[in-house]
């Protein structure tokens, strides 16, 4: 009798993403961008503090922030107003502006005795590292996040980058601002990026009458 022969039974993996919560990071509210500057400022965390900050206002991904270097910051030994960094996954440059309150708290910063005579705005604090790795990035902005209460799946680093384009697009509705703020060459990516601000954005303009 003829051997027949079955097919291969390959056994089920576990999807990668059950039980997690996946797609777009929450974009922080400015009540909680405060409330976790306040903790920071208390908590006298200059470092973290400045890094915060910066985040927030240069909208940069974790792999650009974490390597930024003193002297993206200092001209004529002052904090420039305005930042003009090279971004690692689109070779591009991209502008932003430093906040006064970032400004200030930027140069705290610098000034301190951890600072003496490092090149990266955020060193790393084992010698084998110059800078902050984005792991570590990504656990501080967890830490943020719990201390205010929030679920930490819903946000992540990006939730940085995605919170101050987030506001400007619901008070302006510029979209094209919003995409030379994130240094996006398409404005499709920008639409994509946007996400559920975007269609909340639409959904408040099509209730108004004019």
């Amino acid at each position: 009798m003829p051997r027949v022969q079955l097919p291969a039974v390959t056994p089920k993996r576990r999807a990668w993403n059950k039980g997690r919560l996946v797609g777009q990071k929450r974009p922080l509210l400015p009540k909680q961008v405060w409330a976790i500057r306040t903790r920071l400022e208390l908590a006298g965390n200059l470092r973290d503090l400045a890094l915060f900050n910066v985040a927030i206002d240069s909208k940069l991904r974790g792999c650009d922030l974490v390597t930024l270097k003193v002297n993206d910051f200092v001209r004529d030994n002052q904090i420039r107003e305005r930042v003009s960094v090279v971004q690692s996954k689109t070779n591009k440059p991209v502008q932003f502006e430093l906040a006064e309150n970032t400004r200030e708290t930027v140069t705290n910063w610098i000034m301190s005795p951890e600072m003496i005579g490092c090149q990266f705005l955020f060193p790393s604090r084992f010698h084998d590292r110059p800078h902050i790795s984005t792991c570590q990035y990504e656990r501080l902005v967890r830490d943020w996040v719990i201390s205010l209460g929030l679920e930490p799946s819903g946000y992540g680093t990006h939730s940085m980058r995605r919170t101050k384009v987030a506001e400007t697009y619901r008070k302006t509705g510029n979209l094209r601002a919003v995409q030379l703020l994130l240094g996006h060459t398409k404005v499709d990516s920008t639409v994509r990026y946007l996400g559920g601000d975007l269609e909340d954005a639409l959904s408040i303009a099509e209730r108004i009458d004019i």
